[in-house]
């Protein structure tokens, strides 16, 4: 298959007619990718184009921002992790005030039909479209009877009796458990920032950090504390610990995200840097001094070690 193309059409030829799905598809979770694989699957046995169809922002940010999750991904991760689904197209809609007034015949009609040529529809069990959500799979049935497109509905993926799903991610995410989200999303959840300087309190207690400038943004971020992670830069992957949140042993200090990279001397400022969460290691604590504090971050590299270490990436 050709190379993602990220455009929107009349970007995709016309003369094959396509197998596309829709949906947020925040997280691109193990959920997510049973769809991606059945239209990939699709699309080589009939000689169709494999679409992808998401949206930018969230629907929920424009219809009820009060309600709009923090999001899993952001546009240029979700862009990266979808690369490696083998898909020929992933069209990013720009979600708007008038898309939202759509009713779902005319979302159908207009860009799936009318736009991306849709002749089969796969998407997951809990689909919703159009005005209000009003659109979902026997409305999808019942317009690609008339108007010449089938639709298939994938079952969820279950994982110790709970479907996958974004949202329940994020709540595991948001309560400090960043290891149960590991097999639900595929991959470890991360997060990226730019180094610059901090004020050198690592360096002076023995433990150099990298301070990282993270853009919040619409992003979920896991609770303050201190992680077992995997630093990926540039050069390659590296094992780290993550102090995230406040530091009250020095009163004034703000609240900071300082990576410490093991076995790691080289100069990264202004770099980026991509932090992959393995273990949520203890939370944020004071200590009585400077050598409570040390023995501390002693423990916490050592087992940030320990974790990272012995996590294996599934398959």
């Amino acid at each position: 298959m050709s190379a993602v193309q990220w455009a929107y059409p009349p970007g995709i030829p016309s003369d094959r007619g396509t197998v596309a799905t829709v949906g947020t598809f925040d997280g691109v979770h193990r959920g997510h990718w049973t769809v991606l694989r059945e239209i990939r699957e699709r699309a080589d046995a009939t000689g169709r184009r494999s679409v992808l169809v998401t949206f930018d922002p969230h629907p929920l940010r424009i219809v009820r921002p009060e309600h709009a999750p923090r999001m899993l991904t952001t546009p240029v991760e979700k862009k990266e992790i979808l690369a490696e689904a083998g898909l020929d197209y992933a069209v990013f809609i720009s979600f708007t005030e008038a898309l939202s007034r759509y009713e779902p015949r005319r979302f159908v009609e207009e860009i799936l039909v009318g736009r991306l040529g849709v002749q089969e529809l796969v998407i997951g069990y809990d689909h919703g479209f159009g005005r209000d959500r009003r659109g979902d799979p026997e409305t999808l049935r019942s317009i690609g009877a008339e108007l010449g497109f089938t639709v298939d509905v994938v079952s969820p993926v279950s994982i110790g009796g709970e479907a996958v799903s974004s949202s329940s991610i994020r709540r595991t995410l948001l309560e400090g458990r960043v290891a149960e989200v590991i097999e639900p999303l595929g991959r470890p959840y991360s997060v990226r920032g730019i180094v610059v300087r901090g004020e050198g309190r690592g360096s002076g207690l023995g433990f150099p950090t990298a301070n990282l400038a993270v853009g919040a943004g619409d992003k979920l971020l896991p609770p303050a504390g201190v992680y077992g992670v995997r630093a990926v830069l540039r050069e390659g992957t590296y094992t780290g610990a993550l102090h995230m949140g406040p530091r009250p042993t020095f009163q004034g200090s703000p609240p900071s995200v300082e990576l410490h990279i093991l076995d790691f001397n080289r100069d990264i400022y202004g770099e980026e840097v991509r932090v992959d969460f393995i273990e949520r290691l203890r939370g944020i604590e004071p200590f009585g001094g400077v050598d409570a504090l040390l023995d501390q971050i002693r423990k916490d590299v050592d087992r940030a070690r320990a974790v990272v270490s012995s996590w294996t990436p599934s398959p």
